[in-house]
């Protein structure tokens, strides 16, 4: 939630970084101690307007010291990195919300000081009814802490990122088990293994580079890199990824891919160079300030320079306190909690309509976006394969056809085979026992059940049923002969045609984005009404089509998806939109997750984010409305007509109102319908 990301200043060589930013686990202790030491600056300030505790408060004068002491660590050491990035922006002369917030809280800090030092020594026209003057700590202390906030949460999930990338690499195994030229085998670490390896890999275990199959069958479980929730049958010729899954049989393969140059270190790679590539978040406030702040500079210049050559003695003095007025009319504690307030009421909204916003820049880009690329299984679909359709052979019942194929793969751990299981048990058949259980990897399954031989094996490529051109088809046989055929499909969602329908109504093309094959692909694109589709994609593939859609800059892309294959198009993707049922690696990639995996969440999240968009801008105006109204005054303009100076009560009052202006009308986010 913090606004200003353009520079990046760089911490101790010793402190964990982001992009040259600290770590959260650095600026989460300077923020509590903020937030401890600010609270009492806010009593001693604001407590005389509380019934009842303005008699405890002691007098204004220890008051002022007490504030001086306890906004100093707070301005000086818990606001040191934004200090050294306003620094930073004077230097490079790139003014941003950091130039604005840190002049102006330095400007309240400054003439604070030199209030409880050389109070007695200001003119009467500054004085209050009981020749006081009004301190600023609280503005200070306060701006310092809500944007020190914000930094923390934005680095928190780059954190987050972080560790979901390095997670990345756990999925491929420590060890190897390489054959020498005697079919001898041994076991080696994973970084021994040389290209022209010969390795094996046993059922259930993850291939640990990548090669083609020499000898052996087996079922690959892929869906961390298609996304396909069906394993692969794979045979001599076939190529393997590291870190899928071979879940039936044991395969002999060749190392053809090792180390960086593996299928997944390219994933790791991807989602790296994407998050480090990402241009920095040009926030509305940061493209306010860029002339905001040179205004009220120019103006608090020409007023200091126009009171020592024409203000009445001392002239000096008067110059120096009617610049500083400027200053502090200007300083942004409206502007600097307009965003964050907004956002902070937003991301609890969203949190109570099953939308996490992880990354409150999302939330905010989310608002423009016009294009949607959405994978397909677990997003589009649930995600688990289940009998849609039985079709018998003449003399076999459908109910007879299921109830043996499901004892027959009763102790089978295959996906398609528990889809059959459970829809047997659905119907509440009973299943018989099953005997000389056989799984024959890439060849199926045989089994005794009642005295009949059933066998259960992949339908033949030709095969295929009108009403289900997506569904994957297993044929059985008793006795071996033909007894019909059993579709399994991974449905879509109850929820997902009217989220599509509600994606478009917004104005946002829907394309889908898939592994899985073309007949698949077509089929759910046709029965969604979707845009368009794109079927057979690799991790890499999906990441280069969200680049393509936006390269024209008029597109601005949301990427939704589940699993670890679509890790790469999350990093790069405008908005990285997550399922809350997906892989960790997933939810890290993408800046918003929806709890539930339900797409119609997204389409809240949409409202959402524009509700919230509209609500910062409004902020924005009130934040700038009171400020501008005090600038002439402040600078002493109305003075030769009317004698104003602007009193710093008055100015403390103009930003007290633009304060509550904006929180009030950030609060009403909380009642948004969604």
């Amino acid at each position: 939630m913090s606004h200003c990301s353009a520079d990046h200043d760089q911490p101790a060589a010793d402190a964990p970084v982001y992009m040259g930013l600290p770590h959260e686990r650095v600026l989460r202790p300077r923020f509590w101690v903020a937030v401890a030491l600010t609270v009492p600056v806010l009593i001693l300030s604001m407590g005389a307007m509380i019934p009842g505790l303005r008699d405890l408060l002691p007098s204004p004068r220890v008051s002022g010291w007490a504030q001086l002491i306890l906004t100093t660590p707070v301005f000086f050491w818990s606001g040191a990195f934004f200090i050294r990035r306003w620094w930073k922006s004077i230097v490079e002369r790139d003014t941003n919300m950091f130039t604005l917030t840190v002049t102006g809280t330095g400007a309240a800090y400054l003439y604070s000081v030199a209030a409880v030092l050389f109070g007695d020594h200001f003119p009467m026209a500054l004085m209050d009814d009981h020749h006081g003057i009004a301190l600023y700590f609280e503005g200070t202390a306060f701006i310092t802490t809500i944007v020190l906030l914000g930094q923390v949460i934005e680095q928190r999930a780059h954190a987050r990122t972080d560790e979901a990338i390095r997670g990345l690499l756990d999925l491929a195994p420590k060890t190897a088990h390489r054959l020498d030229d005697s079919g001898h085998e041994t076991d080696i670490p994973v970084e021994d293994v040389q290209v022209g390896d010969r390795l094996r890999v046993r059922p259930g275990e993850n291939i640990p580079v990548d090669g083609e199959v020499l000898d052996g069958k087996g079922d690959v479980d892929e869906s961390m890199l298609t996304g396909e929730s069906v394993p692969v049958a794979k045979s001599t010729g076939d190529k393997l990824s590291a870190g899928t899954l071979n879940t039936t049989g044991s395969l002999v393969f060749r190392a053809e891919r090792v180390g960086k140059d593996t299928m997944l270190a390219q994933i790791v790679r991807l989602v790296e160079e994407a998050t480090d590539s990402e241009a920095p978040i040009q926030r509305l406030a940061d493209r306010v300030s860029a002339w905001f702040v040179p205004a009220v500079l120019a103006i608090a210049a020409a007023s200091f320079i126009a009171w020592s050559l024409l203000g009445p003695a001392p002239a000096v003095l008067h110059g120096l306190i009617n610049a500083v007025a400027v200053l502090i009319i200007a300083c942004p504690c409206a502007l600097g909690i307009a965003t964050p307030v907004s956002l902070v009421t937003g991301i609890g909204r969203g949190a109570q309509a099953g939308v996490l916003v992880k990354d409150a820049a999302a939330l905010e880009r989310l608002s423009g976006a016009n294009t949607l690329l959405i994978d397909k299984t677990g997003t589009l679909t649930v995600g688990q394969p289940e009998v849609v359709a039985i079709q018998p052979a003449d003399n076999v019942s459908a109910d007879d056809l299921l109830r043996l194929a499901a004892a027959a793969e009763s102790s089978s751990e295959h996906p398609l085979a528990r889809a059959i299981v459970t829809a047997a048990k659905s119907r509440q058949l009973p299943l018989p026992a099953a005997t000389d259980f056989n799984a024959d990897a890439g060849s199926g399954v045989t089994a005794s059940v009642e005295g009949k031989t059933i066998t259960i094996g992949r339908a033949p490529t030709d095969a295929h049923l009108a009403e289900h051109p997506e569904a994957t088809l297993v044929a059985v046989k008793i006795d071996g002969r033909d007894a019909g055929l059993i579709a399994l499909d991974d449905a879509i969602k109850d929820t997902t045609p009217d989220a599509i329908a509600a994606l478009r109504a917004l104005g946002i093309k829907v394309y889908m984005v898939t592994g899985d094959r073309e007949a698949a692909a077509k089929a759910v694109a046709d029965k969604l009404g979707l845009d368009g589709y794109h079927a057979g994609v690799t991790p890499g593939d999906k990441q280069r089509l969200v680049r393509e859609h936006q390269q024209n800059g008029a597109e601005h892309v949301i990427f939704a998806g589940d699993g670890l294959n679509d890790a790469p198009a999350l990093a790069v993707a405008d908005i990285g939109i997550a399922m809350g049922t997906g892989t960790d690696v997933a939810m890290n990639s993408a800046g918003i997750v929806l709890v539930k995996g339900d797409l119609g969440a997204l389409v809240r999240a949409v409202h959402l984010s524009r509700a919230t968009l509209t609500n910062i801008k409004q902020n924005l105006f009130f934040a700038f409305f009171y400020n501008g109204l005090g600038l002439p005054v402040a600078a002493g303009l109305f003075y030769p007509l009317f004698g104003w100076l602007l009193n710093p009560m008055l100015a403390g009052v103009a930003m007290s109102l633009s304060s509550l202006s904006v929180v009030t009308n950030a609060l009403r986010l909380r009642k948004l319908k969604l």
